[in-house]
């Protein structure tokens, strides 16, 4: 099983793939995440960040 990251991690993935003007896939390498799980991330961001 891989890594456990903190959600403060993971929302400050979301919000560096999200404002960054980088790829997605660029912010995954950087990090060190596989581009599935960051966009899992996005995806549940976005889900859960309706008005």
């Amino acid at each position: 099983m891989g890594l456990k990251r903190t959600d403060e991690f993971r929302q400050d993935a979301v919000r560096i793939a999200l404002t960054s003007g980088l790829t997605r896939k660029q912010v995954a390498d950087d990090l060190g995440v596989g581009m599935s799980t960051l966009n899992k991330w996005i995806t549940a961001h976005r889900d859960t960040d309706v008005v």
